[in-house]
């Protein structure tokens, strides 16, 4: 893919988020922000049998950051919670398939950790 498709790619994600609104009930909620910017994403995560069911996010960001949740959501969907815990930087760079500036890839990053504050919570939740 060119330079070009990927910017579309992102523009499309952004003006067209996959997963976007609210689960009608969710095994778990997360929140955070990136107060440097001003992005703010909710991922509420359904789970069944040790995989992500269900997901879907909501809040307001950047094209970056919206386009990555959006991604990310399409790209968690049916997987094993402990691939998602594998999910790293390079993996949310790859999914968006262009370069990013040190600061964008703070917005990139947002929905990831979102997701992650989730699937701990959710771990954690299932111990006790």
């Amino acid at each position: 893919m060119s330079i070009d498709m990927y910017q579309e790619n992102i523009l499309d994600h952004y003006e067209n988020p996959q997963n976007f609104g609210h689960l009608d009930s969710c095994d778990v909620k997360a929140h955070d922000s990136n107060p440097l910017c001003g992005d703010t994403f909710d991922f509420e995560l359904k789970f069944k049998d040790g995989k992500i069911d269900d997901v879907k996010f909501s809040g307001h960001g950047c094209a970056i950051s919206t386009a990555s949740a959006s991604m990310l959501t399409e790209k968690i969907k049916s997987l094993p919670i402990e691939e998602v815990k594998k999910l790293e930087q390079k993996d949310i760079l790859e999914l968006l398939g262009i370069e990013l500036s040190h600061v964008r890839i703070k917005c990139a990053m947002l929905p990831l950790k979102v997701v992650k504050l989730g699937v701990y919570e959710y771990l954690d939740k299932s111990k006790k």
